[in-house]
């Protein structure tokens, strides 16, 4: 196993997208001593050029630039594409570079519809290109130590996972006219789980889904609109959004049922005041995990009165410790680095040392369209009053044989 921070081949990336995340995933791309960043695009100028001087101060060398995606991924001198786009446009960039010939990693974000998902399948099921979504929680110091107790047993047979993505995002989203952000539009048009592969990523791990188990169906109820509409009339009173209609729910609940039997409950939180959580519950036949009040309670492991037949939560602290994840405990020792606490290079590690090997990746193109998927047929179980909405399995039936991808550095299974 290559040690971590071991250079390979250099791998020539192009990146597309180069708003906030964008522009931070470039810079953290450029820490890695053998990735050659080629070309950059953004449909805005001021963004491209921002991008390719930031490499000439950081690398001493100046990437080309261009506004059109498609002029990048027809170079025949760039192997991998990362897309850092809109919701609604990132997929349509990864089938153009797929069928360009390039592997492609794809930041989150929830699908538009389920054809789109299935162009992604598609396209790399006919170009033999991979396609990955960056889903970087997966690669969180607190969600891999929970997978490795997780498949070390310690919850025994797992019934039910939650997670959500319940961040205060008001101002971002009520200024995204001004600030360039995608968001709004979204907010405004849409509603539905606009944002659920933060909390699904690594329940899916948790789960096998596609691997000997899958997700078949959903339902999902909004809340009313009212908290950003509120902050526009504060915060926006004389602009014409401060009278806008706003159809995205306040609170969206999504609750899926597995092949195997088990539930997942997603909770869609972005437009009233609350400090950031991802919500996470795994529960099952041994115990329970709560992320809120970071606390577990674990069968024979944790204390009880057997005379009062009584449970007493502890604080996760001691386990997060015990059973930290070898790939975190490689990390740390060669030195935290990239955004959210380092997991944001770790997968694009991941990503990179996939290109290198010519392996499939960790998160792959399947995984990336069911969980992408989850947008779209929220929104219509939402449309039709919480009726069940069925989850297509975009494996076509392999889920019920198909093997990890990898047993690499950055295996998830």
């Amino acid at each position: 196993m290559k040690k971590m921070g071991d250079a390979g081949r250099t791998v020539r990336l192009g990146v597309i997208g180069l708003g906030g995340r964008g522009l931070g995933q470039m810079q953290t791309v450029m820490e890695m001593p053998d990735v050659r960043i080629a070309a950059v695009c953004d449909v805005h100028a001021d963004r491209t050029e921002r991008a390719r001087q930031t490499v000439r101060e950081k690398l001493g060398y100046v990437p080309d630039g261009v506004q059109d995606y498609r002029e990048l991924n027809a170079r025949d001198d760039i192997e991998a594409v990362i897309v850092m786009t809109s919701w609604t446009t990132h997929a349509l960039v990864a089938v153009d570079a797929m069928r360009a010939g390039k592997r492609v990693a794809m930041e989150v974000g929830g699908a538009a519809s389920v054809e789109e998902c299935w162009q992604l399948v598609h396209a790399s099921e006919t170009t033999g290109q991979p396609c990955m979504m960056l889903e970087n929680c997966c690669y969180g110091l607190e969600e891999m130590t929970l997978l490795n107790m997780v498949k070390q047993g310690l919850f025994g047979e797992l019934v039910h996972c939650a997670g959500g993505y319940m961040h205060d995002l008001r101002a971002e989203i009520g200024m995204g006219d001004t600030n360039r952000h995608y968001r709004q539009l979204n907010f405004l048009c849409r509603n539905g789980d606009l944002y659920p592969t933060h909390e699904l990523g690594p329940i899916a791990k948790y789960l096998n889904l596609n691997r000997g188990n899958r997700m078949l169906s959903l339902v999902s109820m909004a809340s009313k609109a009212a908290g950003l509409n509120a902050w526009l009339r504060e915060h926006r009173p004389d602009h014409p959004l401060a009278g806008a209609r706003i159809n995205q729910g306040d609170i969206v609940n999504t609750i899926i049922k597995c092949a195997n039997g088990e539930t997942i409950l997603l909770t869609h939180d972005c437009t009233l005041p609350r400090p950031y959580s991802r919500g996470g519950r795994i529960q099952g036949t041994r115990g329970i995990w709560m992320e809120d009040n970071r606390s577990i309670y674990l069968e024979r492991l944790s204390p009880t009165d057997p005379s009062a037949w009584t449970h007493t939560w502890e604080s996760d602290k001691a386990y997060m410790e015990k059973y930290k994840h070898p790939l975190w405990q490689a990390y740390e020792e060669f030195g935290l680095r990239g955004g959210h606490g380092g997991m944001d290079y770790l997968v694009l590690r991941a990503f990179v040392e996939s290109v290198q090997e010519k392996k499939n990746p960790p998160i792959d193109v399947y995984d990336t369209a069911a969980w992408m998927a989850i947008t779209c047929l929220s929104e219509q179980s939402v449309a039709m009053g919480g009726m069940p909405v069925p989850v297509p399995d975009f494996t076509n039936g392999a889920w019920i044989h198909r093997g990890p991808p990898d047993h690499g550095t950055y295996s998830l299974d």
